[in-house]
């Protein structure tokens, strides 16, 4: 396995990250085999595990911190914090009263009195950054924390608190967690140059591009339409599964399952530090852990860069973060008056 430095904190992280979303009733409900995978995941040399609240509101954490028992030291344990967690207003977002409050139940869920990495899942407009970082902050000084770490940030909104951090002498962001894969690229222009400069490690999620390429799914051919949900829009699957077809031959030539290419390209960047493979089965990760040696060279990372063109989106990531004046009207239209008055 290959071990990277997590940003500028010295801390060593497997180049495959664990992710636990699927671990629970979002995806295995049988905790038996959960457990083995984390297992198999910890002999094989992953060191590093991803997990958040919101997986299955808790069962996952509480998964992870069952199959950790006797192992913990020897692994980099990362959560998140953001989303909601129950119908109460107070149980979501970035504000100091739910951090300080989360991360408590997070730890009992873990069995763990320290999480290595703490991530706040998403922005959250409604609270000033300064207040997110101070509570941060605190936690690392109580020993609860050892790096705290951000997803979905746009480049502007990490940039913003890196300057809070410095202003105000707190604990700055060390990692970011986006997602980024060959059909999801836009990263590359502004997030990830962001993350280099600053020293911040990345672990980026979704590599295999919500399961388009695992090349299961093909263009003409009827897809699980469950799956995906979360992409409404048919033409943006459409267009990514144009490059799915150019990607599945390039794959082929260089005797490569299209998994085992699309992770080692996550993994290429030199601002990425890990990649997170998601399984949900034992078979899903027997697949993903098989291409853990596998390493692209340039010719086949020039094809690629023909095929998905670097800094793009062949379509958008449903599940990413979308900025207010993206998704609120009011804020991205002046009012009919002041439109006819102009």
């Amino acid at each position: 396995m290959k071990y990277r430095t997590l940003g500028r904190t010295g801390i060593r992280v497997s180049a495959y990250c664990l992710g636990a979303m699927m671990f629970g009733r979002m995806g295995n409900s049988d905790h038996n085999e959960s457990i083995r995978i984390i297992h198999k995941a910890v002999d094989a040399g992953i060191n590093f595990i991803d997990t958040a609240d919101a997986y299955s509101l808790g069962e996952s954490e509480e998964i992870v911190g069952k199959a950790l028992k006797g192992r913990r030291d020897n692994i980099v344990l990362a959560s998140k914090a953001h989303l909601p967690m129950s119908d109460d207003p107070n149980h979501r977002g970035n504000s100091r009263r739910w951090i300080i409050s989360e991360v408590e139940n997070s730890l009992r869920r873990l069995q763990a009195d320290h999480l290595d990495l703490y991530q706040i899942h998403r922005p959250d407009p409604t609270t000033d950054i300064e207040e997110t970082l101070s509570a941060l902050s605190d936690l690392i000084h109580s020993g609860k924390v050892r790096a705290i770490g951000t997803s979905s940030f746009p480049a502007s909104d990490i940039v913003e608190a890196q300057w809070v951090a410095e202003r105000r002498g707190l604990e700055r962001f060390r990692t970011e967690q986006p997602a980024y894969s060959i059909i999801n690229r836009s990263i590359e222009r502004e997030v990830l140059p962001v993350c280099q400069r600053y020293g911040m490690g990345t672990l980026v999620w979704s590599p295999l591009g919500q399961g388009l390429l695992t090349g299961r799914f093909r263009k003409g051919k009827q897809y699980d339409s469950h799956r995906y949900g979360l992409m409404p829009h048919h033409f943006d699957v459409e267009r990514k599964l144009d490059v799915v077809e150019q990607l599945i031959p390039l794959a082929e030539t260089a005797g490569l399952p299209m998994t085992h290419l699309a992770m080692a390209f996550a993994i290429a960047h030199p601002g990425v530090t890990s990649a997170i493979m998601g399984p949900r089965t034992m078979e899903q990760f027997d697949d993903l852990l098989a291409g853990a040696d596998v390493t692209l060279d340039d010719e086949i990372l020039d094809r690629i860069d023909e095929v998905a063109p670097p800094g793009t989106d062949a379509g958008p990531n449903e599940v990413t973060y979308a900025p207010p004046p993206v998704t609120t009207v009011s804020l991205r239209r002046r009012p009919v008056a002041e439109r006819s008055a102009a």
